[in-house]
Formats: structure tokens, C-alpha cells, sequence
């Protein structure tokens, strides 16, 4: 059962890339008379509910994270925008091909910007060149504010995560893929837990997702540019309907 939760009536990104030309130019004040505009979409899906080989334990949801609190008080399941719920499928059926009994994991995925706003003031002790490699400034809007970012390992039948040499929201450097070569060269990184990264990597590559340098766990399905042309911000947890 495919639970679809929907805040706004979306337009399909189909119904309008196409449209023919239209003479009518922007006016210098930036209006676009007569072009049609693509409306942003809410489309959320529960990775819970869309498949089931996909293994959920949301961090902020139970006090089991970094910031040691309950961050999530309504939100009980992970949510993705519809596109990007149905590359998380693809990622795990080629998972499956490649190890069958591997399951993805997933941490978090949307998350509202109320919550993003949170975090980042309650880590004001960090400096702020630093606190960006961690958590992104709610100023700039998230991907994970867009429902188009996820945190994810890799686990068996049974859940257990594997072995990456570093753990979920790790702010140790040896938690960062540009420094995986170091840190295996000094014995710090086994051969064993770079392959688990690097299978996981593999995995989300293939479906269409993107990776960042400073988190092994964090995989972005699109552009923060096309992201933001594409989908509205999750502000709160009430912005979906449950």
C-alpha cells in the first residue's frame, strides 16, 4: 500500500516543460504575462508504507541521535517526495541484485525546516564554517527541507547496520568520504568498512542520487537549484496530513 500525502493539488513537471513558446516577455519588473508557471509540489510518500525491503529506524524521532533529544514529536515515519521515494525503490532492488539480504536503512529523510532551524541554534557553539559541514543553515533551506535529501546505511535481514568505521551524524573526520584514503593508508578505516560505504554509494549512484564529502550516511536525489524550482519547503511537521 502506497500512502501518498498530498498539501497541495501539484502540477506534473510533464505539463508544462513542453508548452509551446509564448510571445509574451517578462516585464522589466520581473512578471511573466501569459507564461505558464510550473507549481512547486508537496507529493510526500512514506518510505515506511512504499517498500517494504526498506528498513526505517528515524533518528530524531526517539532521542537515539547527536543532539541526544526527540526532535520529531508527530512524525512517527520517514517521508520523501514522491520522484524521490521511487529512486530510493531503485536503489534498494539493485541492492538486492548485488547482495541479496541487504537491506537499506534509513535514518531521515524530509525533515521540516522548524526542526532544521532548531538544530542549528542549538549548536551556536559550533562555529558557523564549521556547523555547515553538519547541518545546513535553515536561511539556505535544506534537502532534506524539500523532501529530496536522505540518510541512510546499509543492514541485514535482521537490521543490524553494517560496519561503515564511522556512525550516523559522526562528526569525526573519519566520517568523511574526501578522507576515506587516509584514513584506510593509517589503518584507521579497514578494508571491510570502506567497501560497505562504497557498496552503499554504489547502490544510490546507480538509482540517481549524489553524495557530499563531509558525510558518508547523506545522498541528495537532485540540485539544490532544481530542488527548489521543484518542490515546496516542509516548514512544520503539520504540513502533511497524517
Amino acid at each position: 500500500m502506497v500512502l501518498i500525502v498530498r498539501c497541495t493539488t501539484p502540477t506534473d513537471i510533464s505539463d508544462t516543460k513542453n508548452s509551446p513558446p509564448v510571445n509574451n516577455p517578462p516585464t522589466n519588473g520581473g512578471d511573466c504575462i501569459g507564461v505558464p508557471t510550473i507549481k512547486k509540489s508537496l507529493d510526500l510518500v512514506s518510505i515506511n508504507q512504499t517498500n517494504p525491503a526498506i528498513f526505517v529506524s528515524l533518528a530524531y524521532a526517539s532521542s537515539d541521535n547527536f543532539m541526544h533529544e526527540v526532535l520529531y514529536h508527530k512524525w512517527k515515519e520517514a517521508y520523501l517526495q514522491k520522484p524521490v521515494a521511487l529512486m530510493l525503490d531503485k536503489a534498494q532492488d539493485r541492492l538486492t541484485f548485488l547482495k541479496p539480504g541487504l537491506h537499506l536503512l534509513v535514518y531521515d529523510a524530509a525533515r521540516p525546516l522548524s526542526v532544521q532551524r532548531y538544530m542549528w541554534n542549538a549548536l551556536d557553539s559550533i562555529p558557523v564554517k564549521e556547523r555547515v559541514k553538519f547541518v545546513s543553515s535553515p536561511g539556505g533551506k535544506s534537502m532534506h527541507n524539500l523532501g529530496c535529501a536522505v540518510d541512510l546505511t546499509l543492514c541485514d535481514a535482521k537490521g543490524i547496520p553494517l560496519d561503515m568505521g564511522a556512525g550516523f551524524d559522526d562528526m569525526r573526520l573519519i566520517a568523511y568520504p574526501m578522507h576515506e584514503a587516509r584514513y584506510l593508508a593509517d589503518g584507521s578505516l579497514t578494508k571491510d568498512q570502506l567497501e560497505n560505504r562504497t557498496l552503499l554509494r554504489s547502490v544510490m549512484r546507480y538509482a540517481g542520487f549524489s553524495g557530499i564529502p563531509t558525510e558518508w550516511w547523506h545522498f541528495n536525489a537532485y540540485s539544490k537549484k532544481e530542488a527548489l524550482e521543484r518542490f515546496q519547503v516542509i516548514e512544520t511537521e503539520e504540513s502533511i496530513n497524517q
